[in-house]
This record gives C-alpha cells, structure tokens and sequence, in this order.
C-alpha cells in the first residue's frame, strides 16, 4: 500500500506527468512503501508520504530533455573540442529508490548502524 498518491509526487515536480510516467510512478511509490516500512513501519503517515514523495520524484524528475544524463550531479560540455565530463550523483544508482540521512531522520531511524548500548540508553533516560 502506497503511503503517497501520484498527484502528491506530482505537485513536487516541474513538469506535467504522461500517462506512462504517472503508472510507473504509481508502481514506485509502492516499492517506496515497501522500502520505508523496512526501516520504520511505525513511522507517521505525514513522515511517510514526505519520504515516498521524495524518493519517488527523485527517480521520476531525472527524465530531463536537455542532453544531460540522468542521475547526474555535475557535467560539462565543450563545442568544438568534443568535451563531455559527468559526475554521477552519489545518492544511488541512476533509477534507483533510496531513503536520504534526512529521510531516515524523518522515519526515526538511528544513526548509529548495528550498535546497541544499554548504558547510553540508562544515561538518557536519568536526564
């Protein structure tokens, strides 16, 4: 089940959805359901819709028409001495759904990967 519809995703953007672009947006923004309730199913609605928009109008606003390639964060071009130079974003592979540090954040996910310490957790709780 999607947490966003495709008109939130599409109020992100710049530019009008086709049809095919707004089914595979349908399709995404389930996917992107699938991924958020792998880090926090218990997150807010709000949270959720927030980072399903995000994440889906990543992939879905990367169909520029202007020559540079998707999933790009930094490109040049020359004329005549035939210079092209691109540097891929690091969020993930072009295409790709992702959740951001930001999103995480929103999701209430820990920063700290595969730690637990109980004493940290007294420490916050005697505050």
């Amino acid at each position: 089940m999607a947490y966003a519809t495709v008109d939130d995703v599409q109020s992100r953007l710049n530019f009008t959805m086709s049809t095919s672009e707004r089914n595979v947006c349908s399709t995404l923004l389930d996917e992107a359901a699938l991924i958020i309730d792998a880090y926090n199913v218990n997150a807010s609605a709000d949270n959720k819709k927030t980072v399903s928009c995000r994440m889906v109008a990543r992939v879905v606003g990367n169909s520029d028409s202007d020559g540079v390639p998707a999933g790009v964060s930094q490109g040049s071009m020359s004329g005549l001495g035939y210079t092209q130079s691109w540097t891929m974003s690091s969020g993930g592979s072009v295409g790709e759904l992702y959740i951001s540090k930001l999103e995480k954040k929103l999701l209430g996910c820990s920063d700290k990967i595969g730690t637990y310490s109980p004493v940290e957790e007294l420490a916050v709780n005697d505050l």
